[in-house]
């Protein structure tokens, strides 16, 4: 036998995600996987192994991209041979505040092991909550399998593996458009040195089903002198949706304008910065038909854009940089000095510089490029390098009579705290959606996606008492599903009073709304406190607080849980209620959790040692949900 062909060494790298950091990973394995000479594609035609990266969502869920592959392995004709031929392995990214630790990635391991599908390295699991993140696991996780796959596919004696100071051809780069084809004139496009208007822009400039809306209220929240600014949200939409509580709205930013001419400006691309641009497959990508791309970003087809446009709609020049980053803009310096400390970041054993000089102090892109100013990135692969600038998920403050406008269109609320703080440095940073959002003007149009959220709310469950467990903008969809539960007790009224022809008040009632929200302080960050009382006119709603700041001994959610644990108890246990807990990841989901397993323990028919497997069999049963961010 001859020597294996390099075509014989093919990866199919598959990926499901929410937020797009599933992607980052994937793109990156795949530039590991090409330096070993293995062609990376996503077509199932022809592969030696696949790779799966894929976060989790929700109560244990795949990501929204991800659920037509789950739907399809989930067939019932497939025979568990389907996939005796298939090697794989997987990377789980996952946050350990949540119940349901990646279990996405565990749900396809185990799917595609009983399809017959062999698993050739072990997989891996990232937890978000790490101190150093995610890369804390997916680095030396990533390191290990291209280990393994040169010991598995070694290469033809003839053949050394990509060295790491050559830089990999792209698939697509940028290129001048031509104006015929894209039907504009010079005019058009010169001189758009000013932010792009939102109106004209934003609205069409990436996501599928995207709809337009009409800001109607931009509301600061907090007084001026609290130390977060956090806003209430009202669009209005041209024609009627529906959507649930805790289903989400996507928001896609923009860049401001004078970052934009920064940029520009220290990249020296301001002789093409108003020219029309393109996506053009590079000679490699030609060359494999059969395994052709789609481009890196998905621009507009019904008008032209220019490179400015593009940085401002959808590139991210604010996002802290990934390895990635650092190992593709050192070879765009001829300065040895820049050249050996970007190679130093872009090394996996000095993942701890790393996360020192970016993650830490929230450096950014842009602050990165400044410090590095030798650095020239041609214009051409501005979308190969920057990542892309992804619309940010809010959970909806919306429910019952105020999901319509008068005219029955879709309406809208949404209750954003503004990301703005000072870093370890003593910088200070704001998030790019946060400095969208805060400068939006009542009659602004924007385009938002909406989306299914994880909390998976049913009507059928109206009758059951709810426990709500939302401390700050947590309590966006605990309101939602307040106002929902408000609209179906008036529905249910409504349709027993026209089967019986009677007065019903107190039969078959939605059942009782518990609410536990937390804030600093009650006249700070107390929001919708006015609604409360209101609303409890007309339904079964009980609110516990919990100030952490008004008196000297701190108050926490969790607190308020342990007080109220008798009244919990009956609602949950006795009554087969349903706990919501929304809000902050991290420390509180734990908290919470632990507070409840207290109260369980409490009960005189839970042993102590059943308190959290108790909490497992809620989980089961859908009587468990957690969404937090």
């Amino acid at each position: 036998m001859g020597e294996p062909r390099i075509g014989d060494r093919s990866a199919l790298v598959v990926f499901g995600s929410e937020t797009g950091t599933a992607i980052d990973y994937a793109q990156e394995l795949g530039r590991k996987l090409e330096r070993i000479r293995f062609s990376t594609h996503s077509s199932l035609n022809s592969f030696t192994i696949v790779v799966v990266v894929i976060s989790t969502t929700g109560q244990g869920d795949l990501p929204h991209n991800a659920r037509s592959f789950w739907k399809a392995l989930l067939r019932k004709r497939l025979p568990p041979t389907y996939l005796r031929d298939t090697q794989y392995t997987s990377f789980g990214l996952g946050d350990s505040s949540y119940p349901r630790f990646n279990w996405a990635a565990r749900k396809v391991h185990k799917r595609l092991t009983q399809l017959g599908a062999s698993e050739f390295y072990n997989r891996g699991e990232g937890d978000a909550q790490h101190e150093e993140g995610l890369d804390a696991s997916f680095v030396p996780w990533a390191l290990g399998l291209r280990n393994d796959l040169l010991r598995r596919h070694s290469l033809p004696r003839s053949l050394n593996p990509i060295p790491e100071d050559i830089l990999l051809p792209p698939k697509w780069l940028l290129s001048l458009a031509d104006a015929q084809e894209v039907g504009y004139s010079k005019g058009q496009l010169n001189g758009a040195q000013a932010e792009i208007p939102i109106d004209q822009e934003n609205i069409f400039v990436g996501a599928d089903n995207r709809m337009i809306v009409m800001t109607q209220e931009n509301k600061r929240m907090t007084p001026k002198s609290h130390w977060q600014d956090v806003r209430h949200l009202v669009f209005a939409g041209q024609s009627s949706a529906s959507y649930e509580p805790g289903d989400v709205l996507t928001i896609y930013p923009q860049n401001a304008a004078e970052d934009v001419n920064r940029f520009i400006k220290r990249m020296e691309w301001d002789q093409v910065a108003d020219e029309a641009v393109a996506f053009t497959p590079t000679c490699s990508e030609s060359s494999t038909a059969a395994y052709k791309s789609s481009p890196p970003i998905k621009l507009p087809s019904r008008s032209p854009i220019t490179l400015r446009q593009l940085l401002i709609n959808h590139l991210d020049l604010t996002a802290i940089p990934r390895r990635s980053f650092f190992s593709l803009i050192v070879h765009f310096t001829t300065n040895q000095y820049h050249k050996d400390r970007l190679l130093d970041f872009a090394k996996p054993e000095y993942i701890d510089e790393l996360y020192d000089y970016t993650t830490r102090p929230r450096r950014s892109i842009l602050e990165v490029l400044q410090e590095f100013n030798s650095v020239k990135i041609p214009w051409q692969w501005a979308a190969t390098i920057l990542p892309e600038l992804r619309g940010r998920q809010f959970s909806l403050a919306s429910g019952g009579q105020l999901k319509q406008t008068p005219t029955g269109c879709a309406r809208f609320e949404l209750l954003v705290a503004i990301v703005k703080y000072k870093t370890v440095i003593k910088k200070v940073r704001e998030g790019v959606c946060s400095r969208y959002l805060a400068k939006l003007q009542p009659g602004t149009r924007i385009g938002v996606t909406l989306q299914k959220g994880g909390l998976g709310i049913k009507k059928e469950e109206a009758q059951k008492p709810v426990v709500m467990i939302g401390p700050g903008t947590g309590l966006a969809p605990m309101r939602s599903l307040i106002w929902e539960r408000l609209r179906w007790r008036e529905d249910r009224k409504t349709a027993i009073a026209t089967q019986v022809k009677s007065h019903v008040d107190g039969l078959d009632e939605i059942g009782k709304t518990l609410l536990v929200y937390g804030c600093r302080n009650k006249a700070a960050d107390y929001f919708y406190s006015d609604e409360w009382e209101l609303l409890g006119r007309h339904m079964s709603l009980e609110v516990h607080t919990a100030f952490s700041r008004d008196q000297q001994a701190k108050i926490y959610v969790q607190d308020v849980i342990r007080q109220q644990g008798t009244e919990i108890r009956r609602l949950i246990q006795d009554l087969a209620g349903v706990v919501y807990v929304c809000g902050s990841s991290g420390n509180m989901p734990k908290a919470v959790r632990a507070a409840l397993a207290d109260v369980f323990r409490q009960s005189s028919t839970t042993e102590p040692t059943e308190a959290e497997a108790y909490l497992e069999q809620l989980e089961r049963e859908g009587r468990y949900k957690q969404e937090t961010w």
